[in-house]
């Protein structure tokens, strides 16, 4: 002990007794080498100068000494040593796990997992701390807690009501009772946001429609119903019948001779929205427009008269681009979708009258419907005239949005949004009760789990009742317009509610393709509610990407998707073989809502999926958005547009930059994808920047060269107008059929946008500003 005494204190206080001197040699013997090290002492050379010699009669011996020190370093590399190895081999073992949870190869802790894994391939780890709710778990308990019964009962607050008209005394009632309902949940915030806007309504007296022989004049129908935003007036024309308003209907008709200017065009409901049939029926100079439900689409509706807008748009058609806060701040300016011809719905009987009065061609076998009788147009001779008389005057009303929001524990400026049209022209149940309903339900199981049941979302979930839906999306949209900088920023899903019920049969789908997996997983996770045995993927199948229907303008979620660049799902339960022949209309009721086979037990499957994919979305570490399938998409459009190829370098152009483009796409997902795998998921700095990379994809895809205001929907996929790829694809298609007719300048301009907007895509996936280029 003496000994060691005296080398501590040698080391680390007491002045030098002695040095140790490294002689080595390296002899060499076959292969082996070795080194030898000679230890030297002070008074191996007869003492120090100047040192007194009592001093080393004190000392321990001076060999004895080194070896000691030797011995302490020795020990201190070792631990060094071994604590390095343990810190390696625990970060090893950490990423390995992470590894193979990227390609599904193995298990992976919940609270980590990639969307790449399976839900129930979860291996449990015990973390210090509070408990921790792994997806198995979450999934169980938001699919005990949804109740049937409470869906029902919020269902029936639609009975015995007959209209829920926009800014309307109903509608605000079902909107105080909302917010009432989202406090009593105890949501961390509940708020409203006005917005005052400009609607069309029926005027003092019913729109009217007649039929003239001569002097003669019959009255055909006066109805209730009527088209929001049609031009007000009377026109007089000749009917010409064009099927269901397609453009193909209408070229098809016109090869055929027949003149459409100033005529009344008669169409049957279904394919397109009424805004589109209205937009082609003017653009062949139609006068005037009328819509009629066809007995072979929609049964037993013969005397029924659907509501309908003509607006080719959402929001506000008076304030288009902008949001609807205050109508004095802004210029007068009107949205260039409003129609300049007059419209109005009848009803099928309405139609058969007509149609027995007109003498021309009968309709092509492929026109025909339901109606007994069926003509395109009149004789050459024949004098019958239809006379349009639309009444409607604009009114200005204030209309409410109502919000709830559950904020996330790490994220809370990251949210995912649900919401559900409230307002309907009739009882609405299946156009706003639903969702209505299923919205108010998810909210209280939620928050009941986040309240109750020690659940911590990282992100923040908003509940979100839209007014003004029926007049196209109108309180969704000015929302978007008004918080445009912020919810591109901050929003990364926005999952629609909207007729989640309107049949039993199948399953009808439109969302974006970054939630493709998401959706897919959680259709396997949800019990089929009209078969005993199965999920819903079961019902829709392994190829049901091939099943999703684009979104129209009339979904709600379309401005969301093609004006902010959200991620959006729209789904619902229907009959391919039928529509669901109340839908805007009069006898839209609870009671012949309840004709579907297990209506509640539906709605209660709905609201599991929806909630499904609000907390899973919120739960992860890394966002369940597959960021990866827009290269697949752009792929698609590669082989439709490589037959043109030849026709476009004909015209001194090359489509070899717009594949470039998306080549470039391709490598920057498989960089997020190494970045995502070479990273530490439990950094929430990395986490986050990484997050923020893969919520960015969609809004890339919105053109930047355009004007919102001029082009408000400008998402090269799901948009509207000249940039998007399905534009670019029929240009390239006309090139090959009448060369003469494409406009080669625009066709330039198409290949530009496209281009340089999938190359910024790919830029800003790619990361910081130093990992891209200009250079295709």
């Amino acid at each position: 002990m003496d000994h060691a005494r005296a080398a501590i204190s040698n080391l680390f206080g007491g002045e030098p007794m002695s040095y140790t001197r490294f002689s080595i040699a390296r002899q060499t013997d076959g292969d082996n080498s070795h080194v030898e090290m000679k230890l030297s002492a002070d008074d191996e050379e007869g003492g120090e100068i100047g040192r007194p010699e009592h001093l080393h009669a004190s000392m321990p011996p001076p060999r004895r000494s080194g070896k000691n020190l030797c011995f302490l370093v020795i020990v201190a590399v070792l631990l060094l040593l071994i604590g390095f190895l343990i810190g390696y081999l625990s970060y090893r073992g950490r990423m390995q796990k992470a590894s193979r949870c990227l390609d599904g190869s193995g298990k992976c802790e919940a609270p980590t997992t990639s969307y790449l894994m399976d839900d129930d391939d979860t291996e449990e780890e015990e973390v210090p701390g509070p408990t921790v709710l792994y997806w198995p778990e979450l999934r169980a308990m938001l699919s005990n807690k949804l109740s049937a019964k409470r869906l029902e009962d919020s269902l029936r607050q639609r009975a015995n009501k007959y209209s829920f008209e926009a800014g309307q005394m109903e509608d605000d009632s079902v909107a105080i009772y909302i917010h009432d309902q989202f406090t009593s949940f105890h949501l961390d915030e509940v708020w409203n946001d006005e917005h005052y806007i400009r609607l069309q309504v029926k005027g003092s007296t019913n729109n009217r429609v007649s039929v003239v022989e001569g002097d003669k004049e019959e009255e055909l129908e006066s109805p209730d119903a009527y088209v929001a935003y049609s031009k007000s007036g009377s026109v007089l024309g000749k009917p010409v019948y064009v099927n269901y308003g397609l453009k193909a209907d209408f070229q098809k008709i016109q090869k055929l001779g027949v003149s459409l200017n100033g005529t009344i065009i008669i169409f049957r409901a279904g394919k397109i929205t009424l805004a589109e049939k209205v937009a082609n029926a003017e653009e062949v100079g139609a006068a005037g427009a009328l819509m009629y439900l066809d007995p072979s689409d929609y049964k037993n509706t013969d005397a029924l008269v659907p509501f309908g807008h003509a607006h080719l748009g959402t929001g506000d058609p008076f304030t288009p681009g902008f949001p609807s806060f205050n109508h004095t701040q802004f210029p007068p300016v009107q949205s260039s979708g409003l129609p300049h011809i007059v419209v109005q719905t009848i009803s099928s009987q309405a139609v058969g009258r007509l149609f027995s009065k007109m003498d021309g061609e009968e309709c092509l076998p492929e026109w025909k419907g339901g109606i007994l009788i069926c003509r395109v147009m009149l004789s050459s001779t024949s004098k019958v005239m239809v006379n349009l008389t639309v009444n409607n005057v604009m009114v200005d009303r204030k209309i409410l949005n109502i919000f709830g929001a559950i904020r996330g524990f790490e994220e809370p400026d990251r949210y995912v949004v649900i919401g559900a049209q409230r307002d309907s022209w009739g009882p609405g149940a299946a156009k706003a009760g639903v969702g209505t309903a299923i919205l108010l339900e998810l909210a209280r199981v939620i928050s009941d789990m986040v309240k109750n049941d020690g659940y911590k979302p990282r992100r923040s979930i908003i509940f979100a009742s839209w007014s003004a839906g029926e007049y196209g999306a109108v309180g969704a949209t000015e929302w978007l317009e008004g918080y445009s900088a912020t919810l591109h920023a901050k929003a990364f899903t926005y999952i629609n509610l909207d007729t989640a019920v309107l049949g039993f049969k199948h399953m009808k789908i439109s969302a974006s393709p970054l939630l493709y997996t998401l959706l897919e997983r959680t259709l396997k996770g949800v019990k089929d509610p009209v078969k005993d045995l199965g999920s819903l993927y079961d019902r829709v199948g392994s190829d049901w990407v091939k099943t999703v229907v684009p979104l129209g303008l009339d979904n709600a979620a379309f401005p969301f998707l093609a004006y902010s660049g959200i991620p959006v799902v729209s789904f619902g339960f229907c009959n391919n073989d039928e529509e669901y022949p109340y839908l805007g209309t009069t006898q839209d009721t609870v009671e012949n809502l309840k004709m579907n086979d297990k209506l509640y037990a539906l709605m209660r499957a709905a609201a599991e999926v929806a909630g499904q994919v609000a907390v899973r979305l919120t739960h992860d570490h890394e966002l369940f958005l597959d960021f990866e399938r827009y290269s697949e998409e752009l792929l698609v459009f590669q082989e439709k547009f490589l037959p043109y190829d030849r026709d476009v370098k004909m015209l001194g152009l090359t489509l070899n930059w717009l594949f470039f483009a998306r080549g470039d796409f391709q490598r920057a997902t498989d960089a997020l994808r190494r970045d995502i795998a070479n990273s530490d998921r439990e950094n929430r700095v990395i986490r986050r920047a990484l997050n923020d990379r893969i919520m960015k994809v969609e809004y890339d895809f919105l053109s930047p060269y355009l004007s919102p205001k001029d082009a408000p929907f400008r998402h090269i996929f799901f948009g509207k107008g000249s940039h998007t790829l399905q534009s670019l694809l029929e240009n390239l298609q006309l090139l090959r059929a009448s060369k003469a007719s494409v406009d080669v300048d625009m066709l330039k301009e198409q290949l530009a946008l496209v281009t340089w907007t999938i190359k910024g895509a790919a830029n800003a996936l790619a990361g910081d500003i130093w990992d891209t280029d200009n250079e295709f």
